[in-house]
């Protein structure tokens, strides 16, 4: 993912050198971090690279064996975890390694790639994270059959997430910015420190459309869905109220842990590229790092184990039982949406998708309540409201 640790040189931005270790180590020494506090960044990138493996590995084990987990949605979880895996196996072995030696192992050319291939699996991590928010969005508030006919939207989805990032992180292997040596010099990343025009304006570009706009698209998507969710309780309480509480909860821990996990990268990057040079020293700058390593443990918490469905396919393959049919994707898909538009008192018009499986229901608004009646057998209803504005 994007090293978020404040790059304070670049061994060979600025004019040739060797490529060698040993010229990495002379630019750093003057930079590097006490034995100790070597040994605290390995044992944190060791305990980050293992358990992301390992979470993101069962993730991808719970996907390929229960179909019922094959939904569209779950496709974009499924790429984020890709992506997080690869970095823990393509990048931080070798940042751990280095951490333990107290300097960089393999190169200048370790370092470029090092430097390319954790800053493009971080950006597709955190596109990824915005297009899953919109199509959250789009799939709670679009009056559509919820089906399993968003295979194709949801591929592209992910195509766009993969195409855009690897279009975002080229550019310092043609010469629009580099990757080099940065903090101590046991990792590698975008060379935040140069002042040139040519380093600023790609770290300012980088930093809006890579980290600011994603999040963006997070908080209005999230926003926007907790909005329509906390109309329908206004509607019909009884139905939506812990449904209201959960999505909140839902939306409050995506967009911390996302500011948590990124917020300093960004704060650090801008400080080394605008603030006075040596303003951020080898230990502050280490930190932002590690956080920004931390996602590839939290997200496939934060997003996959506390769903439902996950968590009872999880539960079956840990007792070696059959998942709960609940769960079933192949259930959720014969699920219709149908549109009811009642006009309140104040003229406003509110816009309900009903989802019902099962027996047919009839639906009647009545002074801003709702009741239902379909015989003795009363089926399940998920009821989603939007508004026309």
């Amino acid at each position: 993912m994007i090293e978020s640790n404040v790059s304070l040189s670049c061994a060979w931005c600025a004019g040739g050198d060797d490529g060698s270790s040993a010229h990495l180590d002379e630019n750093h020494s003057e930079h590097n971090l006490s034995p100790t506090g070597h040994l605290v960044v390995a044992v944190c990138l060791g305990f980050i690279g293992t358990f992301g493996f390992l979470n993101n590995t069962l993730v991808l084990i719970l996907f390929c064996r229960y179909k019922m987990l094959r939904s569209p949605m779950n496709y974009i979880l499924m790429s984020i975890s890709v992506s997080d895996l690869l970095v823990c196996v393509l990048g931080t072995p070798f940042s751990f390694a280095a951490s333990t030696q107290g300097r960089w192992l393999i190169g200048r050319a370790g370092c470029v790639w090092y430097g390319f291939i954790n800053s493009f699996l971080g950006v597709v991590s955190l596109i990824s994270l915005a297009v899953l928010s919109y199509e959250r969005y789009c799939t709670m508030m679009g009056a559509m059959q919820a089906d399993s006919t968003n295979y194709r939207k949801v591929a592209m989805g992910i195509a766009f997430s993969w195409i855009y990032s690897i279009i975002w992180t080229l550019p310092p292997l043609f010469g629009w910015s580099c990757y080099g040596p940065e903090g101590p010099g046991t990792t590698c990343s975008v060379n935040w420190a140069a002042r040139t025009a040519n380093n600023v304006s790609y770290i300012v570009c980088l930093f809006i459309f890579c980290l600011i706009l994603p999040f963006m698209v997070i908080v209005y998507s999230y926003g926007r869905l907790l909005q329509a969710i906390t109309q329908m309780s206004r509607i019909n309480t009884a139905v939506s109220r812990k449904r209201e509480q959960r999505v909140l909860f839902m939306v409050v821990t995506m967009v911390v842990c996302y500011l948590l996990c990124w917020l300093p990268y960004g704060i650090m990057a801008l400080l080394a590229t605008f603030g006075h040079p040596g303003l951020v020293t080898p230990a502050a700058s280490i930190v932002p790092s590690l956080l920004a390593k931390s996602s590839t443990v939290l997200n496939p918490i934060i997003y996959i184990f506390m769903n439902k469905q996950f968590c009872r396919c999880f539960h079956a393959l840990v007792m070696c039982t059959t998942p709960e049919r609940g769960s079933s994707f192949k259930n959720s898909s014969k699920v219709t949406k149908t549109l009811r538009t009642v006009r309140r008192a104040n003229g406003q018009n509110v816009t309900f998708a009903v989802a019902s499986a099962g027996h047919p229901t009839i639906f009647a608004a009545n002074g801003g309540g709702q009741k239902s009646s379909s015989g003795t057998n009363r089926p399940v209803v998920s009821l989603v409201v939007y508004y026309n504005d």
